[in-house]
């Protein structure tokens, strides 16, 4: 069996030092009675304890708001965030994840954990917790003959694709290339191989997991297979992920890119696009919606991604999709699947202001198209964006009770992307986003998808998960029943069913 590690990078991994550890410096956190899982009461918290352990757990990898480095470990991918944890814990491993997990719980800090840092909503950061930092955690190993790939829970989309490349060998991603795999697949992964391969999630064939409590569990069919099943769809809440293992689909090659029309053919082209989303065959996954052109005026755009295996077969779709109007861009061509997510690297840049709202359209009927194009007219900023992610094909032959994940009919993701730069007011563009997802809402099914949700869209999580709902909860009283762990999705507080 060929097995071959590297980092995301593509080098060798580097392991760095760290302190000696006496025994018996950190001893286990209060345990309930019977259950081993940690205690985090109402008692006042406290930091200058967590730091003095920490410290002698990490030394410079532990990081307080007076150190430099402070800012650059909490700094997310979206600039509105402004929260202020206590300390932040650069992790190399999964004992030192287990570490910092008993010693947050017994002096009450809430943890969230940064991996990608690239939730818009900013949950990687909890005011006054322990940040789990996770982002070194960047080994991965392929195993081309098993057609595998085991990554760290700090790895890209990119770092994954970029070490299994040399083997022909892709696992379905989203469709950006910074975004931590982590994230995207416990709550699920859209991306432009769902039709073909399914969600993210769908190719998670086990993980490393870290409880709330410090134990080290292994989450697959045969091992713990009620935290596998809420792993996938379940988000973040139920431990610490630190190593997940994909299975790995050939796929040499894509047909691929992007074609943009003006504005005022937005109609026509929205409505033709929905039409051929209803005989697109598994091989094909279309994204579409509007982006900014290129002086900052809203363009239509649709974004195809053909991966059967012969390419040539593809070519009548494209002419297809050409055909719907006039193109102003078309860049269709045949691409390693990760030289297309590239695409997409520059559409969204670090640092500016984002809110985004979501909902799960049934079908893009004539009422949904004329409030998209609507949408564009009258966008507020010459940054923001609206996505539309097809969901179909192999996402939808998965039981609905197989996984966590709560809608299997075929439907299509809207995605309402608000963008401002630092220094802007944001309630005018808050405001055309609200609009947006207002005017969708009576054409939407209940819920949204978990990792686009907003923190205080509680209402809409629970219906999000339909009849998953209650066995969810479930497990997150049994892996997690303090509350230690909020993350994407987010639930509301362990405790008895509503």
């Amino acid at each position: 069996m060929a097995v071959v590690m590297v980092t995301a990078s593509g080098r060798p991994p580097v392991l760095r030092s760290r302190p000696a550890r006496a025994a018996g410096a950190y001893p286990a956190p209060p345990v309930g009675p019977g259950r081993g899982v940690a205690v985090i009461s109402a008692a006042r918290p406290d930091v200058a304890s967590a730091t003095a352990r920490l410290h002698a757990l990490l030394g410079d990898r532990l990081h307080e708001p007076a150190d430099p480095a402070f800012d650059a470990t909490t700094r997310l991918w979206n600039g509105a965030v402004d929260r202020s944890p206590a300390l932040v814990a650069q992790c190399l491993d999964a004992d030192e994840v287990a570490d910092v997990l008993r010693v947050a719980a017994r002096c009450h800090l809430p943890v969230s954990v940064r991996s990608g840092g690239h939730d818009w909503a900013g949950r990687a950061l909890r005011d006054g917790g322990v940040v789990l930092d996770v982002t070194g955690l960047r080994a991965v190993r392929v195993d081309p003959d098993a057609a595998t790939v085991t990554i760290g829970g700090g790895v890209t989309a990119a770092g994954l694709l970029a070490a299994a490349r040399p083997y022909d060998l892709v696992v379905p991603t989203g469709t950006v290339g910074d975004v931590g795999m982590a994230g995207l697949t416990l709550a699920g992964g859209y991306g432009p191989l769902c039709g073909r391969f399914g969600l993210s999630l769908d190719s998670l064939l086990g993980a490393e997991v870290v409880l709330a409590d410090g134990r080290r569990v292994t989450a697959d069919p045969h091992h713990d297979a009620e935290l596998y099943w809420a792993l996938r769809g379940g988000g973040g809440n139920l431990g610490v992920v630190t190593e997940l293992r994909f299975r790995a689909h050939r796929l040499p090659a894509v047909l691929a890119g992007m074609i943009m029309f003006a504005l005022a053919e937005g109609p026509a082209v929205l409505r033709g696009y929905g039409a051929l989303l209803a005989e697109a065959p598994d091989e094909l996954t279309v994204m579409a919606g509007f982006l900014p052109g290129p002086a900052g005026e809203p363009v239509i755009f649709v974004c195809p991604f053909y991966s059967g295996p012969d390419l040539a077969a593809g070519q009548p779709w494209m002419d297809r999709l050409r055909a719907l109007g006039t193109p102003l861009v078309d860049q269709i061509t045949p691409m390693p699947y990760a030289d297309a997510l590239r695409m997409f690297d520059g559409g969204m840049v670090d640092g500016n202001h984002y809110l985004l709202r979501t909902r799960w359209l049934p079908a893009l009927t004539d009422g949904a198209v004329d409030t998209l194009v609507d949408a564009a007219r009258q966008v507020s900023s010459p940054y923001s964006a609206v996505a539309l992610h097809h969901f179909h094909g192999a996402a939808t032959r998965v039981g609905l009770a197989d996984t966590a994940f709560g809608l299997r009919a075929e439907h299509v993701l809207t995605e309402i992307i608000a963008v401002w730069a630092p220094g802007e007011q944001a309630d005018p563009h808050r405001d055309w986003a609200e609009r947006t997802s207002a005017a969708l809402a009576p054409l939407a099914l209940p819920g949204g998808y978990p990792n686009l949700l907003g923190p205080a869209e509680t209402d809409r999580v629970r219906l999000a998960y339909g009849p998953n709902w209650a066995r969810l909860r479930h497990a997150k009283r049994r892996y997690d029943p303090r509350d230690l762990l909020t993350a994407v999705p987010t639930l509301p507080p362990s405790g008895p069913e509503t």
